[in-house]
């Protein structure tokens, strides 16, 4: 079961967030990233560190200082990493049923 929004009901709005940026980040997956995320509530924290992440490499990159340089790069491989785990769920994602 699942609310609206394409997302366990035992979310968070920081997990719905994330789950958001990642489907506009990752448009090839999309429509089955949202399936997996009504579905089940496993990636409920990946997608509230994604949210996390991102809000703070936004607040770093506005900031623009010099001492926020590394922790910009940081953060940028930070959230390619989670792209990438989150594509590679979605991909390997045999089930067809619910589940929790």
């Amino acid at each position: 079961m699942s609310d609206k929004q394409g997302i366990a009901k035992n979310g968070s709005k920081e997990a719905q967030r994330g789950l958001w940026r990642l489907m506009l980040k990752l448009p090839a997956v999309r429509a089955r990233l949202q399936i997996i995320a009504a579905r089940t509530t496993h990636l409920n924290e990946i997608f509230e560190a994604y949210e996390e992440a991102i809000v703070a490499l936004q607040r770093f990159q506005n900031e623009r200082k010099r001492d926020t340089g590394a922790l910009i790069g940081e953060y940028e491989a930070l959230c390619a990493e989670i792209e990438n785990d989150v594509l590679n769920i979605v991909l390997n994602d045999k089930t067809d049923g619910p589940s929790s």
